[in-house]
């Protein structure tokens, strides 16, 4: 289990492979982000992205998906989140692409109020299979202390 004590600023991580499918495209924009670029092909041929494109919500989901697979993997002592600082939609992400995330921890920060747990601060990036970077974030995740040894 990796707990927040385990844990430097600078330390990297590289995780994911998610592929982009059509259907998961519509499906998501169906039900959450409604516009027409996400939807319809001769819609979204007429706009920037040039052809259908995915929500940055679901590019926001999918990152998600793949953070959670990749930090559980060696176990890590999470409390969930209090927030995403910032997003960014760089580029585009389309159906057929395939992406994957890349973390660099910026801040550890101990509770002062909870001795037991302590925020850390990430910049996450997420590339499409090119290594076009599609979205950043500025995440802050909430984990638990070494317990004190018994």
């Amino acid at each position: 289990m990796k707990y927040l004590d385990d844990m430097k600023v600078g330390d990297r991580a590289a995780f994911g492979s998610y592929p982009v499918t059509r259907e998961e495209v519509l499906d998501f924009a169906a039900k959450y982000d409604p516009q027409a670029f996400h939807l319809d092909d001769a819609a979204a041929a007429k706009t920037h992205f040039g052809r259908l494109s995915a929500s940055g919500w679901h590019t926001c989901a999918m990152t998600m998906r793949m953070m959670v697979e990749g930090l559980t993997v060696g176990g890590q002592a999470s409390l969930g989140s209090p927030g995403i600082d910032q997003i960014r939609w760089l580029k585009p992400v389309y159906p057929g692409d395939t992406l994957r995330v890349e973390t660099v921890i910026t801040e550890i920060r101990p509770s002062r109020s909870k001795p037991d747990i302590g925020t850390v601060h990430s910049d996450i990036t997420v590339f499409n299979q090119s290594d076009a970077p599609v979205m950043t974030m500025k995440s802050i995740g909430l984990l638990k202390r070494r317990p004190a040894e018994a």
